[in-house]
Parts: C-alpha cells; sequence; structure tokens
C-alpha cells in the first residue's frame, strides 16, 4: 500500500463502467481498520449507486440551489458554489458515491462546550484517517477516488434525505478512472517540517 501513497490521484473523470460490488467490500473494509480516537470508531457509510445515487444528488443540488438565493445557511460562502457545482458532476458521473458520517457528532449548526469540540476533533481524525484508507485502497485495487466535502452546501438538505441526526462529514466517488492527472504540487519538506531535537 505503501506504493499507493505515491501514486493515487483525486479522480474527476470516470468510465461507465459499474463496480463490483465485492471491490466496494474491500474498501470499506480497509475504511474500518483506520485507527480511532479512543477507538471509538466513530464512522458510517453508506452506498449509493443507481437511481439511490441520482436521488441523493438531486438533494445535493437542491442544496446548492438554496446556498445561491437569500435562504443560504452558508452566508459567507457563496464564492465556493461553482466548486460545488462542478463536484456534483462530477459525483453525478462516478458509478458509486460513500457518504460519510460521524455517528457521535451533531450538526455543525449547533454550539458545542468546549470539551465537546475536543471529542469532534479527535473524532474527524479518526474519520479522515478512515477516508484515507478508502482512497488507498481503492488506489491498490484499481479504481479511482474523490474526497468530497462540497457537501456542506447542502448539510441540511442531505442528512433529511439520508433520515439521520449523525454528523454529515463529506462523501467520496469511486469508480474506473478515465483520466491519468499528473500529481499536483506538494509543499516541499523544509516548509513543513520544524525539528526541535
Amino acid at each position: 500500500m505503501s506504493n499507493s501513497i505515491y501514486s493515487r490521484r483525486s479522480i474527476r473523470k470516470y468510465l461507465n463502467t459499474p463496480v463490483p460490488k465485492e471491490m466496494i467490500e474491500q474498501v470499506i473494509d480497509a475504511a474500518r481498520m483506520a485507527p480511532s480516537a479512543k477507538n471509538r470508531q466513530p464512522w458510517k457509510y453508506i452506498v449509493f449507486g443507481g437511481e439511490q445515487k441520482k436521488e441523493l444528488l438531486t438533494q445535493m443540488e437542491i442544496g446548492i440551489k438554496r446556498e445561491e438565493s437569500e435562504e443560504a445557511f452558508l452566508q459567507n460562502s457563496k464564492q465556493g458554489i461553482p466548486d460545488a457545482k462542478n463536484t456534483l458532476k462530477i459525483m453525478k458521473e462516478a458509478p458509486v458515491i460513500i457518504v460519510v458520517l460521524n455517528t457521535n457528532g451533531n450538526t455543525p449548526f449547533q454550539e458545542l462546550k468546549v470539551e465537546d469540540r475536543f471529542t469532534e476533533i479527535c473524532d474527524s481524525l479518526s474519520i479522515g484517517a478512515s477516508i484515507q484508507n478508502i482512497l488507498l485502497k481503492a488506489e491498490e485495487i484499481g479504481l479511482g477516488t474523490l474526497w468530497i466535502a462540497n457537501t456542506c452546501f447542502a448539510y441540511k438538505q442531505l442528512t433529511e434525505y439520508l433520515d439521520t441526526t449523525e454528523q454529515l462529514i463529506g462523501a467520496v466517488a469511486i469508480g474506473y478512472s478515465d483520466e491519468k492527472p499528473l500529481q499536483r504540487p506538494r509543499k516541499q519538506m523544509d516548509e513543513i517540517v520544524e525539528y526541535r531535537l
């Protein structure tokens, strides 16, 4: 899997080829093996394809349109809407969407006590590790992926559609890649590391 760390790319173009359920199970099995704070394993995955995926993305589209209006929940984030629309287009093309929930988390629209905020941070870190396992395992078995956070623009629409009060973290698009993107620039080691030995 170490090679996957360096060969993985974010894929935004997918072939119209179904992904076998066995492959989806392999990536989710890898996800559940991630480390988690206090071994809480605060993740849940809902896999969408076919007509169910269309329904999910219809709700996302409705949510994005609402964010363009005066009724927007994220009034200060309108500059991100074009990117959210592009993400939605990619999600429609990908054969499978895995929605990721934090089973311990609540809506981001409520205030948290400091202790609860730290728990949420730890759970978010745990789920990030789990998503990374999805991305790396998918790469290893020949699938492309895109980690998605633009679900935030349709948060209420999507959680109502999912019929959940659990925290919506994001989603992962999965399918067979129809592109071979170059690696995007990475910061140099001396920009990101400070040694205090």
